[in-house]
């Protein structure tokens, strides 16, 4: 039998916390990449989306040669028509397009579930010009919230190999010496936060779950994704990421035997003494309190 954590006939609500020293967590495209911020509170903030998108990799990267556990969203992959298309020839019913039967679009549906492991956990929507219908998955997850406030830094760096070609010819003064087009050096930059904690919420839903398939086996690897994936999305813009722990609540009965902001609110993260600037996870304490004990509730702790 699976730990209870791993049970997917199970409800589970739970915390993640992760950190960042001296990168750049999630940038954002509509100002420069500079890390994301709420402008009120100045706290850091990574998207869903980049969340999953390391689970993604994390799976496709350590089972995604197994039919089972393709990946439906990737990077650089066929076009998602395409992969629509391949639901229709294995079930082998004719594609009309975007109108099909209601049973045509249930039974290619259940086909995208069965062979793609990011449509079975955080589902899909399958409509775009070839109707595979819409999933809604059994895993989801918040924007990541940093526990203080950031200082999003834009810094200036300097590159010895220039961009032109025209800028890179020798060129001879009157005097006779020699030089570059007037240029040896280009100035670029680099966005980076210098610590940062964060904190992220997430929630598994039995009945989505019976909904697409996803089994114990698909609940195991995302949490050993959560733990691991940050060891495959090493850059030297995103400086130093770890994951800090996951508290995972797994109740008893199907719909729950407390309410999740409850639970979530149990697990306190706080300075520590003394600290007015953090710049390390030792900084922190993380404590869970007597909410965590509801009648029903198994806490487990995985990355602490």
């Amino acid at each position: 039998m699976p730990d209870v954590y791993q049970e997917a006939g199970k409800r589970h609500d739970f915390v993640l916390l992760f950190d960042v020293a001296d990168g750049n967590p999630n940038g954002d495209p509509d100002a420069g990449n500079l890390p994301r911020v709420d402008p009120e509170t100045m706290q850091g903030l990574v998207t869903d989306v980049a969340i999953k998108r390391k689970v993604r990799d994390y799976v496709a990267a350590s089972c995604g040669t197994e039919e089972r556990f393709k990946i439906y969203v990737e990077s650089g992959g066929e076009a998602l028509n395409t992969k629509h298309q391949r639901a229709y020839t294995e079930t082998k019913i004719k594609s009309t397009g975007t109108k099909q039967t209601a049973d045509d679009v249930a039974t290619v549906r259940g086909w995208m579930c069965d062979n793609f492991y990011d449509i079975r956990m955080f589902g899909a929507v399958m409509t775009t010009g070839v109707n595979c219908g819409q999933v809604r998955g059994p895993m989801q997850i918040t924007f990541a919230r940093s526990v203080d406030a950031i200082v999003p830094l834009d810094l200036s760096i300097t590159r010895v190999a220039v961009t032109r070609e025209e800028d890179a010819k020798v060129v001879v003064s009157d005097d006779g010496e020699e030089g570059r087009g007037g240029k040896s050096t280009e100035m670029g930059r680099k966005a980076l936060v210098p610590y940062g904690l964060y904190r992220a919420s997430g929630f598994f839903n039995v009945g989505f779950a019976e909904q697409t398939g996803a089994t114990d086996e698909d609940l195991g690897l995302f949490w050993q994704a959560l733990q691991m994936m940050w060891d495959l999305d090493r850059s030297s813009s995103r400086g130093l990421m770890s994951c800090r722990g996951i508290y995972i609540f797994s109740h008893e009965n199907k719909l729950g035997n407390a309410p999740a902001h409850s639970l979530l609110e149990s697990v306190f993260v706080m300075r520590r003494d003394g600290v007015e600037v953090p710049r390390a996870f030792g900084d922190y304490e993380v404590k869970v309190g007597d909410e965590a004990l509801a009648e029903g509730v198994t806490l487990t702790v995985l990355g602490a």
